[in-house]
């Protein structure tokens, strides 16, 4: 009976799992189609055939991915990646009932492929179009298994602005990928306020002719910071050309992209030329971190290309370890596809069959009912592969992407450091900063040292002139006045002056030649506006401009100003006439606050003196009288250290002392005031500053062309009105002279280069007040111009060798009228240079007062008791009565009072017990004789 049970239990088990066998084969099928579109007869297509037929075989021979399910690989050939070809190539996987497609190899055939997709709703995976414009929303059904370009172009901004270069070139080829890629670099950079000076295109697979002709017009341009952005099958070929023109010399920067780390990955070992023609050339490489299945798959390639190098070797690159990966993503993704209870089924497409005459057979292209499920499947899939960590953020790009940073030298490559999408430029590998807080502070960005072209580790300057022919077109202003500092010599075109001296002796000091010519600006009859001559830079009308320029906030928002030649800044010059000394000139040294300050203290000093030497000392005793002329003549006395009066407390010599140093400093600084006042020529306006003018209504003159009218109206708030345009110094100095009452003006503003000069020869005026504004001069340029940091450089260069200095003398250094050695109204004295003294002085006498009263109140309580005990029980007036008097009176007289009072005391006592004494011996004498009678009758 048991053997039957068993029997039948098998059967049973048997048709149960018969049944769920036909039920996975039903929705599970046995074999899955996927296709391989890519140019197998290129390196790198032979390279990605090698690990997509490895990764295949691994999946079919693992039963963990999908169960019994093979995956059935059809390998297509993209005819060297032409549009046209390629659409028929991809067509014809499709019609096999391909669930999806591994490639294409170019950015260019992912953008016709990538409609197709979408048509078909076929995944189309690629790890080789890196084009960012293909992550956009127009192709969702193309998914990027390797880093976006995006990336790696945010890896060479960083490298760009880490050396602080601000232009670079860039050479591409001229199609999706070069186009598409150079244009995120230039949005990078503009982030970094840098920017691609200079756009060199190249035709696909371009000739060496045609190489060479874009080449050469790099070569012209300015800077010298090249990236170069093309392809394994001709970018080598771009190096080779610039070795021969000579542009891998020192002073060149070139930075591939990471076409050149796959040529010499796949390609490795390479001829000593071709090496050659790379030196000091950085490069950068899809990092992939270090783990047991990259060091497994390394150790496998040597078996996997047994026997296929015959066209040539066949090295390991990124390529074949993100294509390995890339099956194992398709592979994960479609076990999940499967497990969620998903089929795959075709059907066809409602808008082919709409097509009469179809004589392309296109209905045999059917679409994927199922590839939506696919694709969110793919995205889903959170793996660890050859390629370390894999899964994708919320914007279809592959997390934590990263880039080794190569430096091609000698005969092989040399890593400097890291770039990460995280952490920046690192010299340390990514996945060790990612558990760390991010940071990108300059301090943090690191590299290596590189070996630059030509053999050197010195950063390179990364521009130079143009070669160009092209003269640079400086803009000089034609002025009318003040022409010590630039004028048009009459009948040519150059040009003298300070400012121009001083720009071509900073040229000199230029390690390279600098082409230029100045080129006038101005009518000649007035002086042009030198913000109107910056604003031609920006809209390239001149390329820069040489002259009395102040560097301003209005033009530094417009163009680049080189380092400050000369410190310029606005002051006020008015009319002045002499001041003649009169009767009071004695008090004019200090202010009146000061004197009466002054005054008091000196009273104050005498109280408090008295105070401290009423008691003890004879010179400051006797009637009212007396002691008020004695505390008025020690006081004032003292300024003259003439005060006959002895002192003799310790609290008194204390105040006396720090009263004798403040008048000392006091009488010093009176003394030499006074000298000046009586010496030196004093000068007066009624112009007491810029202060003033802003205070009156007065007409202001300005120098016509000068900032000066713009800062007065909106940083002063002086009204346009009053405001008169003034072009000479003549006509300034006869405007000054007629003054406002006359149609001239109160003042003249101007830069004090200018007024220096006008003062040098006309000494009825004088600058008045303090110089309100801090501007200089510089050589304006456009905005991130080299050449303006450079000629910074040399000016600083100028100033430190003394040649800035001579120049100076040279132009501007002229014999002043004798009014320059006068002074323009009086330095007074006030309370402000002298309150520390008498804050000092007032806190001693407040503390020896304050000593003086505790000590005066211990003598008051120990020598009078009996009259605090008798003024306890009266008033309050009566007290103080008691206390005043006790102080009034000198101290020797209490202390003799109180020694007569304890004599008295003592000789009281002495009575008192004598009396005592005799006392007891009559009682004594009596008490002997009262026993003697009661014993007398007792008998």
């Amino acid at each position: 009976m048991i053997r039957v049970w068993i029997v039948l239990l098998m059967l049973v088990s048997n048709l149960f799992s018969s049944s769920v066998v036909g039920l996975d084969n039903s929705t599970v099928p046995p074999v899955v189609n996927i296709g391989v579109l890519y140019s197998f007869n290129t390196s790198v297509g032979r390279i990605v055939k090698i690990a997509v037929e490895a990764a295949v075989a691994d999946i079919n021979s693992d039963p963990s991915i999908l169960g019994n399910t093979k995956l059935n690989l059809s390998l297509q050939e993209d005819s060297k990646y032409r549009g046209f070809l390629s659409i028929a190539e991809a067509l014809q996987l499709m019609a096999t009932h391909t669930v999806a497609i591994i490639g294409p190899q170019t950015s260019t055939t992912a953008h016709v492929i990538s409609h197709i997709a979408n048509e078909l709703q076929v995944p189309l995976l690629s790890f080789s179009a890196t084009d960012p414009t293909l992550s956009s929303l127009q192709f969702p059904f193309f998914i990027r298994t390797a880093f976006n370009d995006i990336f790696q172009m945010t890896a060479i901004a960083d490298i760009i602005s880490h050396f602080g270069w601000r232009e670079v070139i860039a050479v591409y080829g001229d199609d999706d990928h070069g186009r598409n890629g150079i244009g995120g670099l230039g949005d990078k950079l503009a982030e970094r306020r840098c920017k691609i000076s200079f756009k060199a295109p190249m035709p696909p697979e371009a000739t060496s002719e045609e190489i060479t002709d874009v080449l050469v017009q790099v070569a012209l341009a300015e800077s010298r910071v090249i990236v170069l952005h093309t392809s394994t099958a001709w970018g080598p070929k771009v190096l080779s050309v610039a070795k021969s023109l000579g542009m891998m010399q020192n002073g060149y920067v070139w930075i591939a992209t990471t076409f050149l780390t796959s040529f010499i990955d796949i390609d490795s070992p390479l001829s000593s030329e071709e090496m050659d023609n790379m030196q000091g050339v950085i490069a950068l490489r899809m990092y992939i971190p270090d783990s047991k299945l990259k060091r497994s798959f390394f150790s496998r390639w040597t078996n996997l290309t047994s026997g296929k190098e015959g066209n040539g070797p066949l090295g390991l690159s990124t390529y074949g370890i993100f294509a390995y990966d890339t099956v194992y993503v398709l592979a994960r993704a479609l076990d999940t596809f499967f497990k969620q209870g998903n089929r795959i089924t075709f059907s066809p497409d409602p808008k082919i069959s709409q097509i009469s005459g179809d004589s392309l057979h296109l209905d045999a292209v059917k679409i994927f009912n199922e590839g939506n499920q696919l694709r969110k499947s793919i995205h889903e899939v959170n793996m660890t592969g050859v390629t370390g960590p894999f899964r994708y953020t919320s914007d279809g790009n592959l997390a934590n992407p990263a880039y080794e940073i190569i430096n091609v030298i000698g005969t092989g490559t040399r890593r400097i450091g890291y770039w990460s999408n995280y952490s920046g430029l690192s010299i340390v590998p990514p996945e060790t900063l990612y558990s760390k807080p991010p940071n990108r502070s300059i301090e943090n960005q690191k590299l290596l040292t590189v070996f630059w072209p030509g053999e050197t580790t010195q950063r390179p300057r990364g521009w130079v002139f143009p070669n160009n022919g092209k003269m640079l077109k400086i803009g000089v202003p034609k002025r009318v006045s003040y022409r010590e500092f630039v004028s048009q010599v009459q009948s040519t075109d150059t040009f003298k002056g300070f400012c121009i001296d001083v720009f071509l002796s900073a040229v000199n000091l230029l390690p390279y030649a600098v082409p230029y010519k100045f080129i006038p600006y101005g009518d000649g009859q007035s002086n042009p506006s030198n913000t109107e001559l910056v604003r031609l830079i920006t809209t390239g009308v001149f390329d820069a401009a040489v002259g009395d320029i102040t560097i301003t906030t209005e033009r530094t928002r417009m163009v680049d100003f080189t380092q400050p030649y000369i410190e310029s800044g606005l002051v006020v010059v008015a009319s002045v006439k002499k001041t003649d000394s009169n009767a009071w000139a004695f008090l004019t040294p200090f202010t009146p606050m000061m004197w009466t300050v002054t005054a008091i203290f000196f009273l104050l000093v005498g109280a408090v003196v008295w105070i401290l030497e009423h008691r003890l000392n004879d010179d400051f005793r006797g009637p009212p009288k007396k002691q008020v002329a004695t505390i008025l003549w020690f006081s004032f006395s003292t300024m003259f250290f003439a005060h006959r009066e002895n002192t003799v407390s310790t609290l008194g010599r204390f105040v006396l002392l720090i009263w004798l140093f403040v008048v000392l400093i006091i009488n010093s600084s009176y003394t030499a005031s006074l000298t000046s006042i009586l010496t030196v020529q004093q000068l007066s306006s009624p112009i007491k500053g810029i202060e003033s003018l802003v205070n009156s209504k007065e007409p202001i003159g300005y120098m016509q062309g000068s900032f000066a009218r713009s800062y007065l109206i909106d940083e002063i708030g002086i009204h346009e009105s009053r405001l008169v345009p003034l072009k000479t110094p003549e006509e300034t100095m006869k405007a000054l002279e007629k003054g406002p009452q006359k149609g001239g003006v109160a003042a003249y503003i101007n830069e004090r280069a200018y007024i220096e000069l006008f003062l040098s020869s006309r000494c009825d005026f004088s600058i008045v007040g303090q110089e309100f504004t801090r501007n200089g001069w510089g050589y304006a340029f456009p905005p991130d111009s080299p050449l303006a940091v450079d000629l910074s450089t040399a000016i600083l260069e100028l100033a430190e060798n003394g040649d800035l200095q001579r120049i100076h003398d040279k132009w501007l250094l002229s014999s002043a009228c004798r009014s320059q050695g006068a002074k323009l109204e009086v330095d007074r004295l006030n309370l402000k240079s002298f309150w520390g003294l008498y804050l000092v002085c007032g806190l001693a006498c407040f503390l020896a007062l304050l000593i003086y009263l505790i000590q005066t109140m211990r003598q008051y309580k120990k020598h009078n008791p009996e009259e605090l005990e008798s003024s306890g029980h009266g008033s309050g007036s009566s007290r103080l009565r008691t206390f005043l008097s006790f102080v009034d009176e000198k101290e020797d007289a209490v202390k003799s009072r109180k020694r007569r009072q304890m004599e008295r005391m003592s000789y009281r006592s002495t009575s008192e017990v004598g009396s005592n004494i005799i006392s007891n011996k009559d009682l004594s004498r009596s008490s002997t004789s009262l026993n003697r009678i009661d014993s007398a009758n007792e008998v």
